[in-house]
């Protein structure tokens, strides 16, 4: 519960850092005029990077090794006076080759579906509708090599619809908040779902919840030629354990060089009381107790930018 607590302490610290922030630029947002630019704004960002190193007798030891990750990124999104519908489509993957293993370890893996559809109420504030979808497109392994995979296409595969309200300034802050969310986690394989994986129960393949949620978005452009972005989503489940709340948050710290070079920094921490991580806490070698964890990924990248 401490560990929930903390963890619940800096997802409010970094959105409150946010709200700081566009407190900030409140002064210059107050000379905007309203967006005039309506009807369907479309585009997409493929953003491709490589790595590669080759040693020779080299002393100091080493494995020679070759990595490759992509994301692409498309958004369509519609716009009238009283009408805001966002949609975006976030692809990535991810794999590396390292010494001597055949196989190929995967680095990286999402598909992340979203969209929004709001109507103004009054001012920035919309009554909203929202869908969410997440999922992967390969197998994963804990270790190259192993037979049993952690994860697949939809397992786990996670829907979540939501009706609310949505605070919507300028595209650079939002909030939207739902009393009435339904969370579906799907696990389309059957040794996973024998297994209980993701919180589903045993031999069953879909969990369903009913909760709580909320979702912040903060885009600023803290210097010229770099932007910085935050998104968390917290989902309360009201009739199991509704104080442990999930959370998935991603910051994206992203650096233009010119017209096509450019480098980002991305963190992703999700903890997920249903999702019970193995651990041997004997050392061992084999696995005597399973609990919720926190989980956490940072990717550094160079690379190519392509927009369209």
């Amino acid at each position: 519960m401490k560990k929930m607590s903390a963890i619940v302490a800096i997802v409010l610290v970094t959105i409150c850092t946010g709200f700081a922030q566009f407190t900030e630029v409140m002064a210059s947002l107050k000379a905007f005029t309203a967006d005039t630019v309506t009807g369907w704004k479309k585009g997409a960002t493929i953003f491709i990077n490589t790595s590669q190193t080759s040693l020779t007798n080299w002393s100091a030891g080493g494995q020679n090794s070759l990595s490759i990750n992509g994301l692409t990124t498309v958004f369509a999104n519609y716009r009238e006076k009283n009408i805001n519908w966002d949609n975006t489509l976030d692809v990535g993957y991810g794999i590396m080759k390292q010494g001597k293993i055949n196989k190929l370890i995967k680095t990286d893996d999402k598909i992340d579906f979203f969209s929004k559809y709001g109507y103004r109420v009054v001012k920035e504030w919309y009554f909203s509708a929202l869908f969410n979808f997440r999922t992967q497109i390969t197998k994963g392994f804990k270790n190259p090599g192993d037979s049993v995979p952690m994860s697949n296409f939809l397992a786990p595969g996670y829907f979540l619809g939501a009706i609310g309200f949505d605070y919507k300034k300028h595209d650079i802050f939002s909030v939207f908040i739902s009393p009435f969310t339904s969370k579906v986690t799907l696990v389309y394989n059957q040794a996973l779902s024998d297994s209980g994986a993701f919180g589903v129960d045993r031999g069953k393949k879909l969990r369903s919840e009913t909760g709580g949620y909320v979702r912040v978005i903060v885009k600023k452009n803290i210097a010229e030629n770099v932007t910085f972005g935050i998104k968390v989503d917290l989902f309360s489940n009201y009739i199991n354990q509704p104080q442990n709340i999930d959370i998935n948050w991603e910051t994206m710290l992203n650096l233009k060089a010119n017209a096509y070079l450019s480098a980002s920094l991305a963190t992703h921490l999700v903890y997920d009381d249903d999702i019970k991580v193995g651990r041997d806490t004997d050392n061992d070698g084999v696995v005597d107790k399973r609990s919720a964890r926190v989980q956490f990924k940072e990717m550094l990248s160079i690379g190519v930018t392509l927009k369209f």
